[in-house]
């Protein structure tokens, strides 16, 4: 055997080593702009795609990519949003890019917003085997892309026009930027999204009667516990978690009345003369 061989035992190659350079790209090439019919989009690019598409009047456009701060925004909101209807079940929540058609004057889009919210009397119920939403949705939530001024555009922009056209009654734009998050009510006059108005800083749903929020945490975003006390989510947040602090709460008053009681039963026997230690026995 060769000092070479001594050297550099033999082995097998590795996948990587065995792999073509353009084998070890991951990435998948995009497709948006391309022309294709509805029934293809179902078929083929709805769910069965590495990259998230949404259907523009038969053109394909990417769903771009939030940041971490805008994600971690849209994280907290729907937990509390899940914490709400959990409390108040009047609506259902769901979220993963679940498509929904709108047919506008301009032409049928099918859009898949970040997180939706369908309301019980939505004539068109959420059904747990779902994978689109065949209805219109109620509250429409966007965590924008700050990426290309062509994402800002399609949430601010096109998307605004397009829910307000369908009639999604709210529809949310989350972000850090304040001059890039917005909140909108459709005026069913008009049917044109007008700003939610902030009353002390905190924005309130007409959808979801009783949810609100305070703009400010969401870049604040307190912890669970810290919200319990908080008269803008104390009639929501954690129920059961308030209930069982207010039993034990009342518990803990009860024996408290029941040793101050106590105490006073024994000193009156004292006072006549009555060790309340022989009454035990």
């Amino acid at each position: 055997m060769s000092d070479q061989a001594l050297a550099h035992p033999q082995r097998s190659p590795t996948t990587a080593e065995r792999l073509l350079p353009s084998d070890l790209d991951f990435s998948s090439p995009s497709e948006a702009g391309r022309r294709v019919s509805e029934e293809v989009y179902w078929r083929d690019y709805y769910g069965q795609s590495e990259i998230c598409y949404e259907w523009n009047n038969g053109i394909l456009e990417e769903k771009p990519v939030s940041n971490q701060e805008t994600f971690l925004i849209y994280a907290w909101l729907l937990r509390l949003l899940a914490t709400f209807v959990a409390s108040r079940p009047i609506a259902a929540l769901t979220g993963l890019d679940m498509g929904f058609r709108l047919t506008l004057p301009t032409g049928t889009v099918i859009r898949r917003p970040d997180m939706a919210v369908v309301h019980n009397a939505n004539p068109k119920p959420l059904l747990l085997q779902d994978t689109s939403y065949r209805g219109i949705y109620d509250l429409c939530i966007e965590a924008l892309s700050d990426l290309k001024r062509a994402d800002i555009e399609r949430d601010t922009r096109q998307k605004k026009r397009e829910y307000a056209a369908a009639g999604v009654p709210e529809y949310y734009i989350l972000h850090a930027d304040p001059e890039l998050r917005a909140f909108y009510r459709r005026e069913p006059a008009s049917g044109r999204y007008r700003p939610i108005p902030e009353v002390d800083g905190i924005i309130a749903s007409a959808v979801l009667p009783g949810f609100q929020f305070r703009v400010a945490d969401l870049l604040r975003r307190p912890e669970d516990a810290m919200l319990l006390d908080d008269p803008v989510y104390a009639d929501f947040v954690l129920p059961g978690w308030q209930r069982d602090r207010l039993r034990a709460e009342a518990e803990a008053q009860r024996a408290e009345t029941e040793t101050q009681r106590a105490k006073v039963m024994a000193a009156k026997l004292r006072e006549l003369g009555i060790d309340p230690d022989d009454l035990r026995d």
